[in-house]
């Protein structure tokens, strides 16, 4: 079971630790993201990306700063648990989770699963196979999931509580303001 083999060290209630579920072929894995934002030097910070896409990394540390996240004077570290590479953007929203998350010194509960992809001007956008991407959160007992608002007709799996928003900033309200 990859899912679960990926996932057995996580700690519990720690900042800057997001689940998300990445497509591997025609097979999802719920995958922990880490970051770790720490003071920096003016003029030169670092982003440093493990697992993730280094220049992707660097865009969604704009557009966060763009939502008034203060980043440009702090060392902004990523890294995907497990030495998976992600390649699909629908692991923005937990890539910007974990780095807000870790900014701010707040946990998220560890029935969070975040997914989505996240624009240049701060939009979540929908991803691809949302419904299987649930029912393999709730096959191991995710119960929150935050995604780019799903269509009207869609539902989400029996005990998935499903938090749709269409923004970076309303994403991270609803998960560290309320």
């Amino acid at each position: 079971e990859p899912s679960m083999a990926l996932l057995a060290d996580r700690p519990a209630e720690r900042p800057g630790t997001v689940v998300t579920a990445s497509m591997e072929g025609s097979r999802c894995l719920l995958l922990e993201i880490q970051a770790l934002v720490a003071p920096g030097y003016p003029g030169s910070t670092r982003r440093t990306a493990l697992g993730v896409d280094g220049g992707r990394l660097a865009m969604l540390v704009a557009v966060l700063g763009k939502a008034e996240f203060t980043l440009h004077d702090k060392d902004v570290y990523v890294n995907v648990v497990g030495g998976v590479r992600v390649t699909e953007t629908a692991a923005d929203l937990a890539v910007c989770a974990a780095v807000v998350g870790s900014l701010m010194g707040r946990p998220l509960g560890n029935d969070w699963l975040v997914l989505g992809e996240v624009g240049l001007t701060g939009e979540t956008r929908r991803v691809a196979r949302l419904d299987q991407r649930l029912a393999e959160a709730a096959r191991h007992g995710f119960k929150r999931v935050l995604v780019p608002k799903p269509p009207d007709k869609f539902r989400p799996p029996e005990g998935i509580s499903l938090i749709g928003v269409t923004s970076l900033e309303q994403a991270m309200q609803q998960l560290f303001f309320e």
